[in-house]
């Protein structure tokens, strides 16, 4: 249950990075007048509600990985953390309103993420050389 509450996390999180980076992508260029608050609050409310779903989704997030910890170990929890690496590099090429451009040094730095997990989560005894 504890890989459960970990992979639910994983997949928060990495929904309110995409909900939060399309968010902020509608709103205009940050300055420190009165206009731009205006403009956020009032003028775009597509791009306010996404920024408050994903910042629902971080507070959900956490709870899910409170409950993970409870369950599991550290050392097994906190890479599952690296999954939203990888989910957030391919949903964001996938989602053509992001605008994220292809990279193949980007996809060899994702891979070597995932290799990463696969290694730490084989079993230690199928790794183990048999003496004979």
């Amino acid at each position: 249950m504890g890989y459960l509450w970990a992979l639910c996390s994983v997949l928060l999180v990495s929904g309110a990075q995409l909900a939060m980076k399309w968010a902020v992508m509608q709103f205009p260029p940050a300055t420190f007048e009165l206009t731009f608050l205006s403009a956020v609050l009032f003028e775009n409310m597509p791009g306010l509600l996404a920024l408050f779903c994903g910042l629902l989704a971080y507070a959900l997030s956490m709870v899910c990985w409170y409950l993970a910890l409870r369950r599991i170990p550290l050392s097994k929890a906190y890479p599952l953390l690296s999954l939203s690496y990888v989910l957030v590099w391919a949903a964001a090429i996938a989602l053509p309103w992001l605008n994220e451009p292809f990279s193949i040094l980007k996809l060899v730095g994702v891979g070597s993420i995932f290799i990463g997990l696969l290694l730490i989560f084989i079993p230690a005894r199928s790794l183990t050389i048999n003496k004979a």
